[in-house]
């Protein structure tokens, strides 16, 4: 069951359906990003989802998910092929540049929803692929 929630939770970011993507995760869900703050809470998840959308095309491939015996936990490591859109601060300007990136995210499952992600890739790597 959880290794399903997580493989449809990435289906509909890769159809675009990032209000779908909400139906996946608990109201009070964690959301740690990359070298970045802790954000808490569905409204907080829907704004990183727009802004990930204004900034970046992306599309995830290439899925190995984990998940623990109890099914409270699980791991996926991907691929991430995007296209770097608008131009975001503190970041190098965009002009269409093409990135691949392995990515590591953490769950923790609740309820047969999504409690908490955790996102890991080398920021540094993406920043030389689009510079």
């Amino acid at each position: 069951m959880s290794k399903q929630l997580i493989q449809d939770y990435y289906a509909a970011f890769n159809a675009k359906k990032f209000d779908h993507m909400l139906e996946f995760l608990t109201s009070d869900i964690i959301h740690d990003t990359n070298q970045g703050s802790r954000t808490t809470g569905l409204g907080a998840f829907k704004s990183f989802l727009a802004d990930m959308d204004r900034y970046y095309d992306e599309n995830l491939t290439d899925f190995s998910i984990l998940v623990s015996e109890d099914g409270t936990r699980a791991s996926a490591e991907f691929i991430c092929s995007g296209t770097y859109k608008v131009s975001c601060a503190g970041l190098p300007a965009a002009r269409g540049q093409k990135y691949r990136l392995p990515v590591g995210c953490f769950f923790e499952i609740r309820a047969g929803k999504i409690a908490r992600i955790t996102n890991y890739y080398n920021l540094p790597d993406w920043v030389a692929q689009v510079k």
